[in-house]
């Protein structure tokens, strides 16, 4: 059982590369460019992955349009680069804990600033 579990995360790490890559080298659509991926969920059957993404400029909205558009052409890269007998549908989340911990960051250093000068 561990060995399957094995196998799904070294396809979630795969997918993740040849999709950064697909991202950065081939999509045109500029809604797309700036955005990063921070991780892959595949469910066991590989049938669904979910790719989280976030970008720092903000507009998550149309990121996630112009990734939903893109994702039947990476579906189709992806097929192309990695050999496995069912590709998965791909699903963008948008991951906002990079913005989260921006957010925390600030405050931690505004409670600090506030302490030394009192």
């Amino acid at each position: 059982m561990a060995k399957d579990f094995a196998r799904t995360d070294r396809i979630s790490e795969q997918i993740l590369r040849e999709l950064a890559q697909f991202i950065r080298l081939e999509v045109k659509d500029p809604r797309v460019r700036k955005v990063t991926l921070t991780g892959v969920d595949v469910t066991r059957d590989h049938a669904h992955a979910s790719v989280f993404y976030t970008s720092l400029d903000g507009d998550s909205e149309l990121l996630q349009q112009g990734l939903e558009r893109a994702a039947g052409f990476l579906r189709s890269q992806l097929a192309h680069a990695m050999k496995l007998r069912i590709t998965p549908q791909l699903h963008f989340v948008y991951d906002a804990s990079i913005e989260r911990g921006a957010h925390l960051s600030q405050l931690i250093d505004q409670a600090v600033a506030s302490d030394q000068k009192g």
